[in-house]
């Protein structure tokens, strides 16, 4: 009897195994004792990390063997508006996860803008920056993007690019057919950076304005002027909304240990609610 009991046992042993092994890692982690799976998810983390990095290695060298003249001309762009040299604004491309925008763009019908952040964002300390404490705090530090432009926060400079029709984009037509802009948002003052974009850049730009399409007369056309005398009184708006919220909205810093530390008793803190 007992050695039937044995083999049973050793059947159900051996049934639980084959079960174990058809569930994922993560299932018999929770059941394997605690310093066997953390030896092995370090290593499986260190070849992943290694894997990830060489994989993205092959990828950047795909898409800079993609790069023709298009490209060159965005990087161009991209480089004299914001200041950085023309090697920086191509890796920062070609690392981009969003890198096939970019083709979307120039497809024929394809997407009528190409928007660019260049703004701090949060970066991991690397293993020879860490604390003393072993602490990885992220630090703040400039970095060149691609963005969708519904779900980014904007605190920098967006530089943009727009098309002009639905042709395809080519080497040969890409400086005619795409436009270039950009918005400044220094430290999230968005609607001093919207003034100035309209003020200092497009009223100008279309004041200027010589060949307006299938509107004859350009500047001495009624509907034209009307349209500009718009944009100027938005313009104006705008200018004396921000102003106003400038001057009535004012935060000052209140030294709340002084304050706290004067309430001694509940009264005290009635009275201060």
């Amino acid at each position: 009897t007992e050695s039937k009991y044995h083999s049973r046992g050793g059947n159900l042993k051996a049934r639980s195994t084959e079960l174990g092994s058809a569930v994922t890692g993560s299932s018999l982690t929770a059941v394997l004792p605690a310093s066997t799976p953390v030896k092995k998810s370090i290593v499986l983390s260190s070849e992943s990390r290694k894997e990830l990095d060489k994989q993205a290695k092959v990828t950047k060298e795909e898409r800079r063997a993609q790069i023709d003249g298009r490209h060159k001309y965005l990087i161009s762009r991209l480089a004299d508006g914001i200041g950085l040299s023309e090697q920086h604004v191509e890796e920062a491309i070609i690392s981009d996860d969003k890198f096939q925008l970019i083709e979307q763009f120039f497809a024929p019908s394809g997407l009528k803008k190409l928007l660019f952040f260049y703004q701090d964002v949060l970066q991991q300390k690397s293993n020879a920056s860490l604390g003393s404490d072993g602490s990885t705090n992220s630090l703040p530090q400039k970095k060149l993007f691609i963005i969708l432009g519904s779900t980014e926060d904007f605190t920098g400079t967006c530089a943009f690019f727009l098309r002009a029709s639905d042709e395809v984009i080519t080497v040969s037509n890409v400086s005619r057919e795409v436009n270039f802009g950009m918005f400044e948002c220094t430290n999230g003052n968005i609607l001093q950076g919207l003034e100035f974009f309209l003020s200092q850049i497009m009223i100008p730009a279309l004041k200027s304005q010589q060949n307006w399409g299938a509107v004859k007369e350009g500047l001495k056309n009624s509907q034209i002027q009307d349209f500009l005398y718009s944009v100027d009184k938005f313009v104006g708006t705008l200018s004396s909304s921000r102003q106003y919220i400038e001057d009535k909205i004012q935060l000052t810093k209140v030294d709340i240990d002084t304050y706290v530390s004067n309430l001694q008793n509940p009264s005290d803190y009635i009275t201060a609610g």
